[in-house]
């Protein structure tokens, strides 16, 4: 990876703020040489990755043995990123937010923006994707959207290294009135450290290039960018995202990833001067759509518990889990071991890790509350199975509890995720690192990402 970020710092002659066709010539004329080298309130519509509405449906449906590896992948991510140096706190929303409307006569707060979200197996991925629009004219892209990562990058043509196979084709810089590339002496190029726990590089020409590298082996490397993003009617000009020029690994074929933490550099806050501090999503079930919004919400319909600080990674989104229950009884375990681990809520992890104390009390309570229900060999990772669908089961009622009051009242389909047509298993793993609320958990609930007042609020039935 040094050595192939240094040849393109060093070989890649990108114009500073050059058309977009000049720089795709300059790309082209070596595109053999580096694959010769490489040797390794805006609101999105939602759709489960099984869901005939997602973004272009592969043939067949993502396997779930192919779900539990890339599961297993992002959390590997994670640990990479948490074992890092840790990173201060950027700016906050709500000074953000002051500085930039000082003057102004309207509140970016009562603005809010919309599109929908689907889930991504139909491009290969356990995540929701969702369609980003970029350049102008503006063309739509399937994204992975990750409340993990923080810098939004895409495939771009001519891709002098290498490119995944992607639903659609590459964005292509040439063709979009509004596309610059972003020079070294730029401010975005120094951020760049703390969105991607990576340090920038300047290409002989001065343009800055960026490397984006996962717990699991995935990559992207490119060129820091500025162009317009389009969500449903709103068009927000100056967007700063990497054009990757080089992506290898477990992306699926969606286009690339939109970031939502909490960086500099993140959709989140590139739009937080025009919609304010604030996102929400609903994930949704392969029968339900499901949506992704920036900008103002209903605050009287969700229940709150606070984000919580942490030194190990200033850009994830941590929270604290007060108690669960099965049936109604609470589980037999100290409160003092559900804090024992640091928690994350993510978007992009299917099954829910809990410490292992917490775990293994969750597991014997939803044992005996399921009654005479048939036992299934474990699988993969999930060593809580039975014979037989979620929906044809009798589960009982779960509750997850969080400081503040907060509580998801889990149906059966939060509860139990069918791995194969005869067997179904809790969708709950133990962890001895970091616990992680996880999309199974988080499926039809609307939950918003209230960062300018640092809260994250749950509120059901949010999906259509």
């Amino acid at each position: 990876m040094e050595s192939l970020l240094l040849l393109l710092a060093g070989s890649l002659i990108f114009p500073l703020v050059a058309p977009a066709r000049e720089i795709t010539n300059a790309c082209t004329s070596q595109a053999n040489d580096f694959q010769h080298m490489n040797g390794t309130g805006m609101h999105l519509t939602l759709h489960h990755p099984q869901s005939p509405c997602s973004p272009a449906p592969l043939p067949s449906d993502l396997p779930f043995s192919a779900v539990i590896a890339h599961d297993e992948a992002r959390i590997a991510r994670l640990a990479s990123r948490l074992a890092k140096t840790p990173s201060r706190h950027p700016t906050s929303l709500r000074q953000q937010h002051r500085e930039k409307s000082s003057g102004d006569n309207h509140l970016a707060d009562s603005l809010a923006s919309s599109v929908p979200l689907a889930p991504g197996a139909s491009v290969g991925v356990g995540n929701y994707v969702t369609q980003l629009g970029l350049g102008t004219p503006a063309t739509s892209y399937a994204m992975v959207v990750d409340t993990g990562s923080s810098l939004t990058w895409l495939q771009c043509s001519p891709c002098v290294v290498s490119c995944h196979r992607q639903a659609g084709p590459l964005y292509n810089p040439r063709t979009s009135s509004t596309y610059a590339a972003v020079p070294c002496s730029a401010p975005q190029c120094g951020e760049l450290q703390a969105a991607t726990l990576n340090p920038s590089a300047c290409s002989a020409s001065g343009v800055c290039i960026y490397q984006a590298t996962y717990g699991d082996s995935s990559f992207s490397l490119g060129y820091l960018s500025r162009d317009t993003v389009s969500f449903g009617s709103g068009r927000f000009p100056g967007f700063y995202y990497g054009c990757g020029q080089d992506n290898e690994g477990l992306f699926g074929r969606s286009a690339g990833l939109i970031g939502l933490a909490r960086n500099k550099l993140s959709l989140l806050y590139q739009l937080a001067p025009s919609l304010g501090g604030s996102f929400s999503y609903c994930l949704p079930t392969s029968a339900s759509t499901g949506y992704l919004s920036f900008g103002s919400y209903s605050p009287g319909q969700y229940s709150y518990t606070p984000m919580v600080s942490s030194s190990l990674d200033a850009s994830l989104y941590f929270v604290s889990l007060a108690s669960m229950s099965v049936a109604g009884s609470p589980l037999t375990v100290s409160p003092s071991e559900y804090g024992s681990l640091p928690t994350i809520i993510d978007s992009g992890t299917v099954i829910t890790r809990l410490p292992t104390a917490v775990y293994t009390a969750l597991s014997k309570a939803l044992g005996a509350a399921m009654g005479g229900a048939p036992r299934a060999p474990a699988y993969s990772i999930l060593d809580t199975c039975f014979k037989g669908q979620a929906s044809t089961l009798r589960v009982p009622a779960m509750d997850m509890t969080f400081p503040g009051g907060a509580t998801l009242k889990l149906a059966p389909g939060n509860v139990l995720i069918d791995v194969d047509e005869s067997t179904t298993c809790l969708a709950f793993a133990a962890t001895d690192s970091t616990a992680i609320i996880g999309n199974t958990q988080q499926q039809t609930f609307s939950v918003v990402y209230d960062v300018a007042q640092s809260r994250i609020g749950f509120a059901a039935g949010g999906c259509s």
